[in-house]
């Protein structure tokens, strides 16, 4: 049975994920769904025909390029949904609204990127901040906000490591292993990405807040998608 001080954590923990799903619009759900569906068929793509569709796909059964797909919707639907989610929860703790917006023409440059030349462009869109005259966000605030998102991803790579990583030693099923390998890689190249300190991505507002920073998610990042692809 549980403590009464383990039932309050419980109770505790329930009121704060529930405040926090509340505070989702039907809008953003429905943006995040759509953006979720289409970064997951792009990775898929890219697992299945590495250099794209021009350069020949593996040798699937339909039910293999499922498994794929499944795999993708949790991999990169848990680092995708929890990246943006972070730059949300955060922008509100400074006291700002903030809400994700799907960036349809982006969606479609991802799919068509990941099928003709085996990469993906990474930017389905962005977490929009709402500030007004009277008070407007300040650099570090907005470097903070942004360092969140790829420090997330950095950080899921740790349990999926672990899977893949108990996989292999137990000579676990193939599904598992891809699930850890695939999230590990989905979650460092989402950290990498959003790091290029350039355009609207994250690593030019953490640049401009704190180089130090940005050096060390830089590295982090970088480093852990080279080490994805030469230990795994």
């Amino acid at each position: 049975m549980l403590s009464d001080h383990q039932k309050d954590k419980r109770s505790t923990l329930y009121r704060i994920l529930k405040s926090m799903l509340e505070r989702i619009t039907r809008r953003e759900e429905f943006d995040l769904f759509v953006a979720w569906l289409a970064i997951s068929l792009a990775f898929t793509i890219i697992f299945i025909a590495p250099a794209g569709i021009l350069g020949g796909t593996a040798h699937l059964e339909p039910i293999d390029a499922l498994i794929f797909f499944g795999i993708s919707l949790v991999t990169v639907g848990i680092g995708f949904i929890l990246h943006e989610m972070a730059h949300k929860f955060t922008a509100m703790r400074y006291g700002f609204w903030a809400e994700f917006r799907k960036d349809n023409t982006m969606l479609l440059i991802a799919v068509v990127l990941a099928a003709m030349v085996g990469f993906v462009f990474a930017a389905p869109g962005a977490t929009v901040i709402y500030t007004d005259q009277n008070r407007m966000i300040t650099r570090e605030q907005n470097g903070v906000i942004s360092a969140i998102g790829p420090g997330i991803n950095l950080l899921l790579c740790i349990p999926f490591a672990i899977i893949a990583a108990f996989a292999t030693i137990t000579n676990a099923s193939q599904i598992l292993l891809l699930v850890g390998v695939i999230g590990l890689r989905v979650n460092a190249m989402l950290a990498a990405f959003n790091m290029l300190p350039v355009s609207v991505l994250d690593g030019r507002k953490v640049w401009a807040w704190n180089k130090g920073v940005f050096a060390i998610l830089a590295v982090v990042a970088f480093g852990t998608l080279l080490a994805s692809y030469y230990l795994l």
